[in-house]
């Protein structure tokens, strides 16, 4: 079976402080991660993460639960549930972001995903969403590391 990790790190030359406000607040999560940002950050809040896709004008919407929310240094949401189904554990993926202080005001942020292999998906399916949201990640945290100003990680 294909490897179902998918985790990212980056150091941000950002304080822990303004690394969590990028990562948690809507408004801030749209300027590098989803378009459209509706949801609340506390746990258990049902919400919607609004990805478009540029170069074909086509929007996929992704239904969100979040899971944990200890500032500032956890946050976590499930995703990735079938269309129409809320996220919960057997059903979606658990993104989880941990934000460590470093010296010189430096934080290292870390995403990983879990629960893949637990769900009732094809292992084809499973591969395809590791190898889709390591590049995701990927892509995602270069955007992170231009707006705070860091380098991609």
């Amino acid at each position: 079976m294909a490897d179902l990790t998918i985790t990212r790190e980056i150091v941000i030359e950002a304080p822990v402080e303004v690394v969590w406000r990028t990562i948690t607040e809507p408004d801030q999560i749209a300027l590098w991660f989803a378009d459209r940002v509706d949801v609340d950050i506390r746990p258990g809040a049902a919400g919607t993460l609004v990805f478009e896709d540029k170069a074909t004008a086509e929007a996929v919407s992704a239904a969100v639960v979040v899971d944990a929310v200890e500032p500032p240094h956890r946050f976590s949401f499930r995703w990735g549930a079938p269309e129409g189904e809320t996220p919960v554990p057997g059903n979606s993926a658990l993104a989880e972001f941990t934000l460590i202080a470093e010296a010189g005001d430096r934080t290292r942020l870390r995403v990983s995903e879990t629960g893949l292999d637990g769900l009732p998906w094809p292992d084809e399916e499973k591969a395809r969403y590791a190898e889709d949201h390591r590049d995701g990640w990927r892509i995602h945290f270069g955007r992170l590391g231009a707006l705070l100003g860091s380098p991609a990680g």
